[in-house]
């Protein structure tokens, strides 16, 4: 139980470190949406103040939320309109989305 316990906080600090980085990269604050994945356990989606998108793969969704509490000038949201409006999709980024 406690090496359970000590294996969650090491992936929830690796997180937050990759989350905090992302918010320094790419402007504050940034979005965060929690999306369930089934038995594969819960992505979080970090976008930009910028526009630009990322995101993180964690073992469940309180995990997930855990992470977004922790992160500095890291809010959390849903894919609400003004959300979905501050995502900036490049051509690059489309083209690897259709498989090409």
């Amino acid at each position: 139980m406690a090496e359970e316990k000590k294996t969650e906080a090491k992936k929830v600090g690796r997180a937050v470190k990759t989350a905090s980085e992302f918010v320094a990269a790419h402007g504050k604050p940034a979005r965060a949406v929690v999306e369930p994945v089934g038995r594969a356990g819960a992505r979080l989606v970090l976008v930009g103040d910028d526009g630009a998108m990322g995101d993180v793969f964690l073992p469940d969704v309180a995990t997930a939320e855990a992470v977004v509490e922790a992160t500095p000038d890291l809010e959390k949201h849903d894919w609400d309109r003004e959300t979905t409006a501050a995502v900036k999709i490049g051509p690059a980024h489309r083209r690897k989305m259709a498989g090409r």
